[in-house]
C-alpha cells in the first residue's frame, strides 16, 4: 500500500479513484449469450451451462428432495450461526415496514400511499469456490417480508449439477423453494427475458462478477435491477487510539475479495499507518487468499491527514460501501459523515458482521455511488403506489388552482378536464 502524506486538494479526486477494467471484449461476448438466451431459451441455458461450466445440467431447477434433505448435509454450528443471522436480518428488516399514509391536504382532497410488494423476483448468488449463502439471506429474508409472491434464485452448478448444501439449506430455511442452477449473464438472460420454462422477473437482485455486471447493466433497459454492484471497498477513518492489528485485519478481510478490491486507510499520523502495515504483512502470511490480497493492496493506499476535518471530507468525496471509524470519539465523525453505504463504529464493530449477522444488509451501493443511493432495504423489494380521492367540495376548493396552473402551462385539455366538473357543480345540476 502506498503511503500519501497530506496530499493538496487537487489530488484527492485521483486518490479516491476506484482500480477499473473495461474489456469491450467482455461486453462483446455478454451481448452474444443475452442473445442466444433470448432466442433459444432453456436450449441455450444447458448448452451455456455446459460450455462455460463444463457441467451438463439434467434439470435447470434444483429438487426440491434436494432441498429438504439438504439440513442433514450441512454442519449444526453452521446451521446454527445461519439461524442467528437470519433471525437478525429479519428483524432489522422487519423494522423498515412503513405505515401507509393517508391524509387530507386540502378539505375535500384525500391523498393515499402504499407500498407493495414487487410481484416476481430473481435473487442473483454468486457461487464459485467460496458460495455466499450470507447472500441468501440478505436478499431472500427481505424479500419474504415485503411479500414478493414468486422469489426464484438463480446459482451457478456444482460440477455434479446441484448447488453446494450450504445454499440449498439457507434457501429453504427462510422458505424459498424455486432455485435454478444457472450462473453468469446467461442467469441474467433468464431473469430479463425468460424461457420455455422460467417466467421473467419483475425485478433482478444480486452481486456477481464483471459477466453478471455487465448483463445486468444491459439488460435495465427490460427489467429493473437493484444496484450496479462493483468490487468490493473498505475505507478506515483511524488514530492512534486504534488497535493497529484489529485495522489490519479488516484491511485484509476485504482485501482478500479479489485484486479488483480496494481498501484505503486514512490516518492521522504517520506513526499509525506505520504499525497497521507491519501488522498486515504479519497476518497476510496467515491468510489463504494471498494472490487476491496482493493484488488488491496493489490498488489500495494510505493517507495521512493531520486534521481530522480532512479526513472527514476525503471519506465524503471517496464515499466508500463499507466505512470503519476507529478514533477516540467515532460518533463525532459518523455524524459528519455524508456518503457511506455503511458505517461500522469503534474498535469492536468489523466490516464482517455487516457481511453476516449484525441485521444490516450487506448489498452496498460501491464505486462512489453512495453519494446519492443506499444499500439493499425492504423498500427495493416493493413499489410505491399513490391514490387521490376528491369530493366535490374538494374540487371547487382545488380546482381554480389546477385550472390556472394548466392555463399558464398552455395545456388546455387538463385545464378543461377540470373546468368541465366545475361548471356542473357551480350549475347546481
Amino acid at each position: 500500500m502506498k503511503i500519501i502524506e497530506e496530499p493538496q486538494r487537487d489530488q484527492w479526486a485521483q486518490l479516491a479513484g476506484r482500480p477499473t477494467e473495461f474489456s469491450e471484449s467482455i461486453e462483446k461476448r455478454v451481448s452474444g449469450i443475452l442473445s442466444d438466451v433470448r432466442t433459444y431459451g432453456d436450449e441455450a441455458l444447458f448448452e451455456l451451462t455446459q460450455k462455460i461450466d463444463g457441467v451438463f445440467l439434467r434439470s435447470l431447477f434444483v429438487d426440491r428432495e434436494y432441498l429438504e434433505n439438504s439440513k442433514d448435509l450441512v454442519d449444526k454450528t453452521l446451521k446454527n450461526a445461519i439461524d442467528k443471522a437470519a433471525e437478525n436480518i429479519e428483524r432489522f428488516h422487519r423494522a423498515q415496514i412503513c405505515e401507509e399514509i393517508d391524509i387530507i391536504t386540502t378539505p375535500g382532497v384525500r391523498c393515499i400511499q402504499r407500498s407493495l410488494p414487487i410481484e416476481r423476483v430473481g435473487l442473483y448468488i454468486p457461487g464459485g469456490s467460496a458460495p455466499l449463502f450470507s447472500t441468501v439471506l440478505m436478499l431472500g429474508i427481505p424479500a419474504k417480508i415485503a411479500g414478493c409472491s414468486e422469489i426464484v434464485i438463480f446459482t451457478p452448478p456444482t460440477i455434479d449439477g446441484s448447488i453446494p448444501p450450504v445454499l440449498a439449506y439457507t434457501a429453504f430455511r427462510i422458505g424459498i423453494e424455486t432455485i435454478v442452477a444457472v450462473g453468469g449473464a446467461q442467469a441474467v438472460a433468464a431473469m430479463a427475458y425468460g424461457t420455455e420454462s422460467i417466467k421473467r422477473v419483475d425485478k433482478i437482485f444480486g452481486p456477481g462478477n464483471q459477466y453478471v455486471t455487465i448483463a445486468k447493466q444491459m439488460v435495465s433497459k427490460f427489467v429493473a435491477i437493484d444496484m450496479v454492484a462493483g468490487p468490493s471497498e473498505l475505507m478506515v477513518i483511524a488514530d492512534s487510539s486504534c488497535n493497529a492489528d484489529f485495522i489490519a485485519a479488516d484491511l485484509l478481510s476485504q482485501a482478500e475479495h479479489g485484486a479488483d478490491s480496494q481498501v484505503i486507510l486514512v490516518v492521522s499520523e504517520r506513526s499509525v499507518a506505520d504499525r497497521v502495515l507491519q501488522s498486515i504483512q504479519e497476518q497476510k502470511l496467515l491468510l489463504d487468499r494471498k494472490r487476491e490480497i496482493e493484488g488488491s493492496l496493489s490498488n489500495s493506499r494510505v493517507i495521512i491527514f493531520k486534521e481530522i476535518s480532512n479526513s472527514i471530507e476525503f471519506a465524503n468525496l471517496y464515499a466508500p460501501e463499507h466505512l470503519i471509524i476507529s478514533t477516540q470519539m467515532p460518533w463525532e465523525i459518523a455524524n459528519k459523515i455524508r456518503a457511506a453505504g455503511s458505517i461500522f463504529i469503534g474498535e469492536y464493530s468489523p466490516e464482517s458482521a455487516g457481511d453476516y449477522a449484525s441485521g444490516t444488509n450487506h448489498t452496498l451501493p460501491t464505486g462512489g455511488w453512495a453519494k446519492s443511493s443506499g444499500g439493499l432495504s425492504l423498500d427495493s423489494f416493493t413499489h410505491k403506489i399513490t391514490y387521490q380521492e376528491l369530493t366535490p367540495q374538494g374540487l371547487l376548493n382545488l380546482g381554480p388552482h389546477i385550472s390556472t396552473m394548466a392555463q399558464n402551462e398552455q395545456l388546455q385539455g387538463h385545464r378543461n378536464a377540470v373546468e368541465i366538473r366545475l361548471k356542473r357543480l357551480n350549475s347546481g345540476n
